[in-house]
């Protein structure tokens, strides 16, 4: 990884509360994590041998209500990763005034050489681990990078089976079966593409025929990507983490994700050109959505984005170096803690409803979302032009300032 993602949280975070009168134990405060769990775990193999896990679970702040945020399962998972993550998700909460603190959680292996049965002895033993601080009033895990409804339902599982009884709302991104929310699975993208038709608003432009460029075709990524399609936008280049393809008078999402079901990869695409992965953040487009890793975007390949636009699905795939570039260039970037805030908006809306034990329809749920979403993006907007910043440090500034307010009325105990 060209950067580490703590630096760069705390970077964003620095610009930020440059424009706030905060006291400085309260600004000293919300730069660390409150809590920070390691956890070394043994799993049983296939084979019968045993192999050794390292996992984390970071808590941000608790200001706001309890720490919210996913659980991602890869081979560069690091604690500095999993503690950028827990505070982009503290501010992602505070920008959407959702009722919730960050956190995030990690395990250092790779998912695609493990067998389901092997995924399943990981995900429940690792729940346990963090067990002490789950629940559905202190900490509510959730689907991120490699994590899958499934993992969630054996994590609500494990946990409730040390409960003795059902606790749906101890974990969101659930299948629908078992407590889950219709609307879940494409929330994110959803929000991403409200984001973009707002900001393409912004720059004058409409939807139609507005040429995309995707990053990431996994969960966030290709709902975008069909979303944006159906509201006319014309899908030009799209990648994974195998490659990618391109076609300048427009691919179909649809077809594409039928393409990577069977043939496992984008890049053999008979509709499309096979490009490099990386390539896609430079094509010829008017809207880049990053919606893969965190450091994408760096000052090494700034100056070659094309878009006019880039909306962030993912996490933390704008350097600060890549932001400065991309600001002087005049390319507008709706940052992650906005853009992407979708998926957390509708895991809070499931733990609600899972809460009260009372289901919405999902055009209710949607529609929500929807709501939250465009005035999230007036808000951010707004605060841009007030003080004169860029759409990041305008979000920051509204998310940095509602935790600080709670802290402050709070107190600082004992």
């Amino acid at each position: 990884m060209s950067q580490n993602p703590y630096e760069m949280a705390l970077t964003q975070y620095d610009a930020a509360v440059k424009h706030l009168s905060l006291k400085r134990g309260i600004e000293a405060y919300l730069r660390v994590p409150r809590r920070e769990l390691t956890v070394n775990f043994p799993v049983k193999m296939d084979d019968g041998s045993v192999q050794i896990f390292t996992g984390y679970r970071v808590h941000h702040s608790t200001a706001r209500g309890p720490t919210k945020g996913g659980i991602r399962y890869h081979p560069a998972v690091t604690l500095d990763e999993v503690r950028a993550l827990a505070m982009w998700m503290t501010w992602k909460c505070a920008v959407m005034n959702l009722p919730y603190g960050g956190a995030k959680g990690g395990v250092i292996c790779d998912p695609k050489r493990l067998s389901l049965q092997e995924l399943e002895n990981l995900t429940r033993r690792y729940a346990t681990e963090i067990a002490l601080l789950m629940s559905p009033e202190g900490d509510i895990p959730a689907p991120d990078v490699n994590t899958t409804p499934q993992i969630m339902a054996w994590i609500m599982d494990t946990y409730s089976m040390q409960r003795g009884h059902a606790v749906p709302a101890v974990v969101t991104g659930k299948p629908v079966p078992v407590g889950g929310s219709l609307g879940r699975t494409e929330a994110t993208g959803r929000g991403v593409t409200v984001a973009t038709r707002e900001a393409l608003g912004w720059l004058g432009r409409p939807v139609q025929d507005a040429r995309v460029a995707v990053q990431g075709f996994g969960n966030v990524g290709s709902v975008s990507a069909l979303l944006l399609h159906e509201a006319g936008a014309r899908i030009v280049a799209v990648s994974d983490s195998r490659g990618g393809t391109q076609n300048p008078r427009g691919l179909d999402p649809r077809d594409l994700v039928r393409h990577k079901r069977e043939a496992g990869d984008l890049a053999g695409y008979p509709d499309g050109e096979a490009i490099d992965g990386a390539a896609v953040l430079e094509a010829d487009c008017d809207v880049l959505i990053p919606a893969a890793l965190e450091a994408q975007l760096t000052a090494a390949n700034a100056e070659r984005v094309r878009a006019r636009l880039v909306v962030e699905g993912a996490n933390g795939p704008t350097t600060p170096e890549a932001d400065q570039v991309l600001e002087a260039r005049e390319v507008l970037v709706v940052p992650d803690i906005l853009a992407n805030a979708g998926g957390v908006v509708v895991s809070y809306f499931e733990w609600v409803q899972n809460l009260q034990s009372f289901f919405w329809d999902e055009e209710e749920i949607n529609d929500r979302l929807i709501r939250l979403m465009v005035r999230a993006c007036g808000e951010v907007s707004a605060t841009a032009r007030a003080k004169a910043v860029n759409l990041r440090t305008a979000a920051l500034i509204r998310a940095i300032e509602r935790v600080a307010e709670a802290q402050m009325i709070l107190g600082i105990f004992p």
